[in-house]
């Protein structure tokens, strides 16, 4: 059996090792969730939404203990940690609400009455990325579960402890074994057998658009329901009407937070020309300020990237130096530090501009106008989010409806609340996360005539 040695991004030490779950034992634990998913299924919903509520109240009493393993473990600062963990809990909280409002339609038809029903696909499996690795495994089970299906979950190879951990507070808190696991394995051993195996009947998957293609054509070859959370390339538009001041203090939270390691994150900044060089004034000591440093310190804003080897890829954005305007602070000596940095490129075709970066580095570019913002914004493969600045609340509104991406902020760089759908257009990425609507999407719908003739 294979594993992964887990490394603390922080000071490099070694955490532990992780067994990887086998092909037989991924094959065992789907047979588990097919068989238990039957019971769950057949719960009263109010049944079925009280164990997503003491699940929700067990994880509460975990929040310190999940966030101090996402610090060992992903190297987030401790209190991005403890939202992402009270995040965990308030997902599950509102999924908790789903089981009694999976509500089906009755249709007006000639000779008798139609009527729907919302009835679960089955076994999920959930493909979890590394960089917010409990986070974006509730916005899959929490509704997944709600809707009766039963989840299997694999967390990313660098990443897992947190949601191994949920899986043991899921069995604590009385949810039926076999309904909720997790899987920590190989993405070509555990994440393949997800997209193969006939009783998988929906796939989950978080990441990287190059891996989220191969997942769809794995589950087209097996006609299998799909979400898909991919790249992104987001914008931040600001005008010159705008709060340059507000915009500018907010900006770096916009793409430094989880040290950039962020689909959302805005990392390009479009300027409108007349107000570039002052946004830059406003911006570098924006950026400077961004205290980076040990998660486990209170006023840490950012910490290290992942791996020594995802840095050395957003390292490789930075080989110009000529292209740098300014950078932040980092610490020195062991650990996985990149400072913020802010690039003026050449060109909208650098590879700054073009590609997702994954890491602290932000690219800014002038703009002309309306027409001309909304072009360059879109000039994209992605479109996952963004952000716009402005005080006319209708070009706000014009903006909006013309940069072709799933999810914007007006005067603000808010991307995800798991009060409203979120997902991607274009290669960001198929279907909608979390929502009032979150857990339809683990749902079929069955058509049922009943003659009165």
């Amino acid at each position: 059996m294979s594993s992964t040695t887990l490394i603390n991004p922080a000071d490099e030490s070694v955490i532990g090792l992780i067994e990887h779950t086998s092909l037989a034992e991924t094959d065992a634990a789907i047979a588990r969730a097919v068989s238990a998913q039957r019971g769950w299924a057949a719960l009263a919903p109010g049944d079925r939404a009280r164990a997503l509520r003491r699940f929700a109240d067990v994880v509460d009493t975990h929040i310190e203990e999940l966030a101090q393993l996402e610090v060992r473990n992903s190297g987030h600062p401790i209190s991005q940690a403890r939202w992402e963990a009270g995040h965990v809990r308030d997902v599950l909280e509102y999924s908790s609400g789903f089981p009694e409002r999976l509500m089906g339609a009755q249709i007006p038809v000639p000779g008798g009455i139609d009527v729907t029903f919302l009835e679960p696909i089955g076994v999920v499996g959930i493909i979890v990325p590394w960089n917010f690795p409990m986070t974006i495994a509730s916005w899959g089970f929490g509704p997944a579960l709600a809707a009766g299906n039963a989840v299997l979950v694999k967390p990313a190879d660098w990443t897992p402890l947190t949601a191994i951990r949920l899986g043991q507070l899921a069995l604590e808190s009385g949810m039926p074994d076999g309904v909720f696991q997790v899987l920590p394995g190989r993405g070509s051993v555990v994440g393949e057998r997800f997209v193969s195996h006939p009783d998988v009947r929906k796939l989950v998957f978080t990441g990287s658009t190059e891996v989220g293609k191969r997942v769809m054509a794995g589950a087209a070859e097996h006609v299998k329901a799909v979400t898909l959370e991919l790249g992104g390339k987001s914008a931040n538009i600001v005008f010159a009407d705008a709060d340059l001041e507000a915009a500018a203090a907010a900006a770096p939270y916009a793409v430094f937070e989880n040290a950039g390691q962020d689909c959302c994150a805005r990392s390009r900044i479009l300027v409108e020309r007349s107000a570039f060089d002052r946004f830059l004034e406003l911006l570098e000591p924006a950026v400077q300020g961004v205290v980076v440093g040990s998660p486990l310190d209170e006023a840490t804003e950012m910490g290290p990237l992942v791996s020594a080897a995802h840095r050395d890829s957003v390292a490789s954005f930075l080989i110009d130096d000529a292209r740098v305007a300014f950078r932040g602070s980092a610490p020195t000596g062991p650990g996985f530090w990149l400072p913020p940095t802010v690039l003026l490129p050449d060109s909208r075709t650098d590879r700054c501009v073009t590609d997702e970066i994954f890491g602290p580095v932000v690219a800014v570019l002038p703009f002309d106008d309306e027409a001309d913002a909304i072009a360059l914004a879109n000039d994209s493969i992605y479109g996952l989010s963004g952000s716009i600045y402005t005080r006319d609340i209708g070009r706000a509104l014009r903006v909006a409806r013309g940069v072709e991406t799933g999810a914007l902020s007006i005067n603000s760089n808010s991307s995800v609340r798991y009060w409203t759908p979120f997902g991607g257009m274009k290669q960001s990425g198929l279907g909608r996360e979390l929502g009032p609507d979150a857990a339809n999407a683990f749902t079929e719908t069955k058509n049922v005539f009943i003659s009165t003739t």
